[in-house]
């Protein structure tokens, strides 16, 4: 194994310290519990909290600041935070106005902020995220995870909390992104967790898997690589049937990374998945091309789509500033 670390088992705890220092004009570390939250967080307003496993920066912790996440709560590598860092980061950030839980799909993630929400004395809601169609319909409830879609969902749900929505109505738009929302993701390398020290995965020089999550798992089956635009024509159909696209929609398209693929790579299959877009008579009005929602050093990549009408344009175009995201 080799990377940039000192000891497997400090690896977040330094990062966290790492993040904080480089961006300290706009976030401020919670050491003990474990969190991550705006610098000058603003309590008249609903209060945005995210968090899971570590691994997949910058996803939470880089999307903490105006426009997106209040505080962000990161557990170690592919693993949920703790109850305790939820409820401190709601205690450290939240106000009158409530606090939203973003939650990924995951069983950990859900079960650990349900503790949290248990204990809460202040109004709050949550969200759960689970834009990932590579699961049959049979395992929908369960077997739905959250994607990039996250990114989405903490983007447009964080400006409406900052243009002064209510608790209420947060919820509501969380629900109503996630429900425009769909992702798949494919891998052609796994990933090395450090406290393994070995691949997740054994795969081959020819393979891909089609369908992964973002823990370093497999997907939901193995293939030989293909051309890029193969891949995207297999990947965009599930995407479009579970949004409801159909022609004359305009959709905002969204080619994340997974740690390991070089922008020129991305960039290339966004090209693809535009131009299939475009011939199903889909309006590409908005766009996101990076690495946003990683696994490590995986190299691949997940194609996300979301179904958008004037508002949600309107408050994905608003202004953000966080460590990761800006406009």
């Amino acid at each position: 194994m080799k990377k940039f670390i000192n000891l497997p088992s400090d690896t977040v705890y330094e990062c966290a310290l790492g993040f904080a220092a480089a961006h300290a004009g706009l976030v401020a570390l919670n050491e003990e519990p474990l969190f991550i939250r705006r610098r000058e967080p603003s309590r008249a307003k609903v209060a945005l909290i995210s968090g899971g496993g570590s691994g997949h920066e910058p996803l939470h912790i880089g999307f903490v600041g105006t426009g997106m996440l209040d505080a962000a709560c990161p557990g170690q590598v592919f693993t949920s935070p703790t109850p305790d860092q939820m409820l401190a980061a709601a205690k450290a950030v939240g106000g009158e106005a409530g606090v939203l839980f973003i939650v990924k799909n995951y069983a950990g993630d859900v079960l650990n902020f349900q503790m949290a929400m248990d204990m809460m004395t202040t109004e709050f809601a949550s969200v759960l995220v689970n834009d990932d169609v590579s699961m049959d319909s049979a395992a929908h409830t369960a077997g739905r995870r959250g994607l990039a879609g996250t990114v989405v969902v903490e983007k447009i749900v964080g400006a409406a909390a900052e243009r002064g929505d209510g608790l209420a109505a947060c919820k509501r738009m969380a629900d109503r992104v996630n429900s425009r929302t769909a992702s798949i993701g494919v891998a052609l390398t796994s990933c090395t967790v450090p406290e393994a020290g070995v691949p997740t995965f054994e795969i081959g020089h020819g393979e891909m898997e089609i369908g992964v999550g973002i823990h370093g798992e497999p997907g939901r089956r193995r293939a030989a690589v293909q051309p890029a635009a193969a891949i995207v024509e297999e990947l965009l159909p599930p995407i479009l049937k579970d949004i409801g696209a159909k022609a004359g929609d305009e959709v905002l398209l969204f080619v994340n990374g997974l740690g390991g693929t070089p922008l020129m790579e991305l960039y290339l299959l966004y090209r693809d998945a535009a131009d299939q877009l475009s011939k199903a008579g889909l309006q590409v009005a908005r766009s996101l091309v990076g690495n946003y929602t990683t696994s490590l050093e995986t190299a691949g990549a997940s194609l996300t789509v979301t179904l958008l009408d004037a508002e949600l344009a309107a408050l994905w175009d608003a202004p953000v500033l966080t460590p990761a995201l800006r406009w």
